[in-house]
């Protein structure tokens, strides 16, 4: 099994170039065998508060369209992050897409300070991701500071434990920490899609990276910049490949 780690450089609400972006790394790991690629948060628009609502995709968006027609064709999972209206909440989501043209979502449960005033957190959106012999649980940034959401993850017989998030320099380490932490304690895989750019108006911290289930660091990315982060499992062993653009 081979997943993939996508470190993007967003543009600011510009969400044709951005989706431009996905076509071409989806394909890219595609081409290197990836069976799930996974994008930082809110890949799809760039990191936003004020302008979420304008922004927003529904459940059955059309601009999905290319992206479900590339999962499907290139035997692909694609989990790509965007605000969702669902009816009359505005979620801060992911699509999870998989190649049966079948769209599930995946919505953050814990938000950061300052996102309430514009998102709802939700539970009722949590998939479990089958690929091969793994069960994959998904995460969005905030939720990685609360140990509830990996324990949660672990009583859900995870596996694989999936992140996209929007950290910055200072708060990179930290992330790693717990990531790292959450990997040797409930001996799950655990694979961080950061931006490696700005966002907001702020600065993106990078190292994508992928833990084993010892909690051992496998391969991480620059702190800027983007590109794809690879791992692929031979047994019970994880080997890595790291393209940058």
């Amino acid at each position: 099994m081979i997943l993939a780690a996508a470190q993007t450089k967003p543009k600011r609400g510009d969400i044709d170039a951005n989706l431009l972006d996905h076509y071409r790394l989806v394909k890219l790991a595609s081409a290197n065998g990836a069976q799930l690629i996974v994008f930082p948060e809110l890949s799809i628009t760039g990191y936003e508060r004020e302008d979420a609502a304008r922004l927003a995709f529904n459940e059955n968006d059309t601009r999905l369209n290319h992206l479900k027609k590339l999962a499907t064709e290139y035997n692909i999972t694609i989990i790509a992050g965007a605000p969702i209206r669902i009816e009359s909440d505005l979620l801060l989501g992911e699509f999870c897409i998989a190649p049966n043209d079948t769209v599930s979502l995946y919505t953050k449960q814990f938000l950061h300070t300052g996102e309430e005033v514009y998102y709802q957190s939700s539970f009722d959106y949590n998939p479990i991701i089958e690929i091969e012999n793994e069960r994959i649980s998904c995460a969005i940034c905030a939720d990685i500071d609360h140990p509830k959401h990996p324990e949660n993850a672990c009583k859900n017989n995870s596996s694989t434990y999936i992140a996209s998030i929007f950290f910055s320099p200072n708060g990179i380490p930290q992330a790693h920490q717990s990531l790292q932490s959450y990997a040797s304690q409930y001996q799950m895989n655990v694979l961080m899609a950061n931006f490696g750019g700005d966002s907001y108006g702020s600065p993106s911290g990078g190292l994508s990276a992928f833990w084993n289930n010892k909690g051992e660091l496998i391969a991480q990315m620059g702190d800027s910049g983007s590109g794809l982060l690879l791992v692929e499992k031979q047994d019970n062993d994880w080997t890595s490949k790291i393209l940058n653009d």
